[in-house]
């Protein structure tokens, strides 16, 4: 069985789940469906805007796409939801490539 299948097994049972539904995320970008990625990013990220990892993933999509105003948007999301997490990784993270994008 291949990866996108059991994922989807998975989360026929615990679709809320917010870790299956990131994998899925990058599942799909990683076979090239990106719309579809993205649409499960910004679902996940609206019921759980504490899962920090989506919104960096979900920016760079945005990027890769030509959307710098919605990245930069999701980059500041992010940052604010690494702040009150108390994720300094992520927010790092986050902050440089806001800050990489901010200055092309």
């Amino acid at each position: 069985m291949d990866r996108l299948q059991k994922l989807k097994e998975m989360l026929a049972l615990s679709p809320e789940d917010s870790f299956l539904n990131h994998a899925l995320g990058m599942e799909l970008v990683g076979m090239g469906q990106e719309d579809t990625a993205r649409g499960v990013w910004e679902r996940l990220l609206t019921r759980d805007p504490g899962y920090v990892g989506a919104y960096y993933q979900l920016a760079k999509l945005l990027e890769r796409a030509g959307e710098r105003g919605a990245a930069l948007e999701w980059y500041e999301k992010g940052m604010k939801a690494a702040q009150a997490a108390g994720d300094r990784h992520a927010m790092n993270e986050l902050r440089m490539a806001y800050d990489e994008l901010v200055d092309e």
